[in-house]
């Protein structure tokens, strides 16, 4: 940091002093528009010692502006956003108005204190410092007596315009690199004579996080694969820093502490594994995906992470290449499809490695390694569509369970915050969770509403992804994502909310389900002996996660046969035969949130010999083609779908679950197949058509 006053005389400046003041002209609040808010001015003089101001408002949510000078002449008329307005003062001191003028008749007014001298600046002080949050980023403050506004040339770039900035504002500058440059500011009022200040100053770059990564979100057990975090088990006695030779590269490591948080420092990135304790391996050919938290300063753009399998003795590996986010957190999801697809077995998986690009050039951190899957094992009674019951007395607060003493909201309070019980709670099968509230809901003052029916605020929008844990043991409900709730958003286990921006990454909840699953007790603890407490009601049962329309994957091997799951060697179809069954690759089979099944074949699709097509593109055969109504049931316990109806398959017609047919009209009126979710939009399907006859088809939804 530098700090400089400086004593210079003679100058004219304007000395900017600011108080607001709302005004809402119209109390219509039925479209809930609010007034305009950030208003403020930017204000310029000429150095020509004629008090020429240049006035140019500026606000959120503005339609005009209309600007009072002070100084008992006219008010400027209407200026429109972008727009500003000239007006000579004569010396003295003057309280300026800017009002922005929104919608609705609504506006807000600024006062601005406004003083002119013809003297020029003096006492002039700097501040220049490096950002403590951005890297190569400096802010720099200047304040002087008798000046209005100034400029900064930060000295990178000669073909740069200079920043400029009320007096009192700050002005920031991010450079490309770190190093030593001229900055020079230049503080003018009205007078012809400006002052001057220069100085060198060493731009740094920030080489290590400043904040923790996001905290993981709650799982079950089974539904995690920890190798390195603090929120899961992490596999034991592994070893995060074996040196496979990239020591004598020039790499390092270490385990870096930030504020008591941990985490795997990876210095001059060549390669650097992870490997767990001797005999150890993990199988996750049934997690969903591999997620790790990555931070790094610009050097490093891109990281390889590796999968690497023992598989009786055989080593295979697998490689995703992944970009990174210079100065920030970069957290990062990859599918294990992406590894399988490369065929790369994940069953048992000893060794992690990471390629840093480019090579052992640069420094990254890395938390919170695991690999996941959406919950298995979610009890049925809290899946479906929720709502806040209209009852009196659902929504309210008191100091204890059952207890909403305090306030509780009643027939009245009900029937004004109509917009508020019409919003919905959504626990998906997959172990996903929305929070769906449509153009409007109630919203609060610490929101910026009026508390008053108003357009959702984020992040307590649903307009974040967000999952769900159920503990029907414990009877409590995890929300995972930041800004899904129950109830009111503003209710956390830390505490109520103040401001949005603090919403917190996970809630945890106490429930109680009752009345056959249809209505549910909801309570959280926001505070020491502040219980907030709603009642809801079940709308609707869930939507089976299969609904959706689907194609077989247009990618070789999606379609194939063999002797067991996961074995297509019999055969599979390649790229060639992907390109000449393109009529067979854009079938539909559309499940129905209603339970409906459809074959959605087309003018075309693939006929075989046994449909009397010759196997080659042609018109669908009945009753495969689609003409036949048809059902399906998913039972997600054991992994399948039947489909119920003469002629309704998936993958290839004649795979059911008594062989092949080798005529049509002996189609089954039910088959039911085997289902894996890869994740929520990739499915592979199999079917035993005869013993040790695997059909198989990788499924995506469109």
């Amino acid at each position: 940091m530098k700090i400089l006053k400086y004593t210079l005389g003679l100058s004219l400046i304007v000395l900017t002093l600011f108080g607001c003041t709302s005004d809402d002209d119209n109390t219509d609040f039925v479209n809930q528009i609010e007034a305009p808010t950030n208003v403020s001015a930017s204000v310029r003089v000429t150095q020509d010692n004629t008090g020429l101001v240049t006035i140019t408002p500026l606000a959120e949510g503005v339609t005009t502006f209309n600007i009072g000078f002070g100084d008992n002449s006219e008010p400027s008329g209407v200026i429109l956003p972008g727009g500003s307005v000239d007006h000579i003062y004569e010396e003295g001191t003057y309280e300026a108005t800017i009002t922005a003028n929104g919608l609705n008749g609504l506006s807000t007014t600024i006062t601005q204190q406004i003083v002119v001298s013809f003297q020029a600046p003096e006492i002039l002080e700097v501040i220049i410092e490096n950002d403590s949050a951005l890297s190569k980023t400096v802010n720099v403050t200047v304040t002087a007596d008798y000046a209005m506004f100034y400029e900064v040339d930060f000295g990178e770039d000669d073909s740069t315009e200079p920043s400029s900035a009320n007096i009192g504002e700050t002005i920031s500058y991010t450079y490309q690199e770190a190093g030593i440059y001229t900055i020079t500011i230049e503080a003018m009022g009205a007078a012809i004579e400006t002052t001057t200040y220069s100085e060198d100053f060493e731009v740094t770059a920030i080489l290590q996080p400043l904040a923790s990564a996001p905290t993981p979100p709650s799982r079950a057990e089974e539904d995690v694969i920890s190798i390195f975090s603090s929120v899961y088990n992490d596999v034991p006695d592994t070893n995060y820093f074996p040196d496979w030779g990239q020591g004598g590269q020039g790499s390092g490591w270490a385990m870096f502490d930030l504020g008591g948080d941990q985490m795997l420092q990876y210095v001059n990135l060549s390669y650097q594994g992870i490997a767990l304790a001797d005999g150890t391996s993990v199988d996750v050919s049934n997690m969903e995906s591999l997620h790790l938290d990555v931070w790094t300063a610009d050097a490093v753009t891109d990281i390889e992470v590796s999968l690497i399998n023992n598989a009786s003795g055989t080593v295979t590996e697998a490689p995703v290449t992944v970009a990174l986010n210079a100065n920030s957190w970069t957290s990062i999801e990859i599918p294990i499809s992406d590894y399988i697809d490369q065929g790369l077995t994940v069953t048992e998986i000893f060794q992690l490695k990471f390629v840093g690009e480019p090579w052992a050039a640069g420094t990254v951190f890395i938390d919170n390694i695991y690999f996941w899957k959406t919950p298995s094992a979610t009890p049925t009674g809290v899946l479906g569509t929720w709502k806040l019951s209209t009852a009196p007395g659902s929504l309210g607060v008191g100091p204890a369970p059952g207890d909403t003493s305090w306030w509780n909201c009643d027939a009245a309070c009900v029937t004004d915050r109509a917009c508020y019980y019409d919003d919905e709670y959504i626990f998906n099968a997959d172990g996903t969770f929305s929070n769906v509230l449509g153009t409007d809901t109630w919203v609060e003052g610490w929101q910026g509403g009026g508390d008053a029916c108003g357009a959702p605020v984020a992040p307590h929008d649903g307009s974040n992804s967000a999952t769900f844990v159920y503990n029907d043991i414990d009877g409590t409900i995890t929300l995972n994502g930041v800004g899904a709730y129950i109830g009111v958003p503003k209710a956390n286990n830390s505490g109520e909310l103040s401001n949005p921006a603090d919403a917190p990454a996970s809630i945890t909840y106490n429930v109680e389900l009752s009345n056959f699953d249809t209505e549910m007790t909801v309570s959280i603890e926001a505070g020491a002996g502040v219980f907030w407490q709603f009642h809801l009601v079940k709308e609707s049962e869930p939507v089976s996660p299969l609904a959706g329309t689907w194609q077989v994957a247009q990618e070789a091997g999606a379609l194939g046969v063999g002797p067991a799951p996961g074995d297509t060697s019999w055969w599979n179809c390649d790229a060639a035969c992907v390109t000449d069954r393109a009529c067979y690759y854009d079938d539909q089979y559309v499940f129905g949130a209603d339970g409906s099944f459809s074959n959605v074949l087309g003018a075309d699709t693939w006929v075989e010999g046994w449909q009397g097509g010759g196997d080659a593109c042609g018109t669908p055969v009945a009753p495969h083609d689609g003409s036949n109504p048809a059902t399906y049931t998913y039972d997600e316990g054991a992994g399948t779908v039947t489909l119920n109806g003469v002629g309704a398959f998936i993958g290839v017609p004649k795979a059911n679950n008594s062989g092949e047919l080798s005529n049509p009209a002996d189609a089954p009126s039910s088959i039911t197949y085997s289902v894996t979710f890869i994740d929520s939009n990739t499915i592979n399907v199999s079917i035993e058509a005869g013993a040790g006859v695997f059909w198989q088809y990788k499924l995506v939804k469109i």
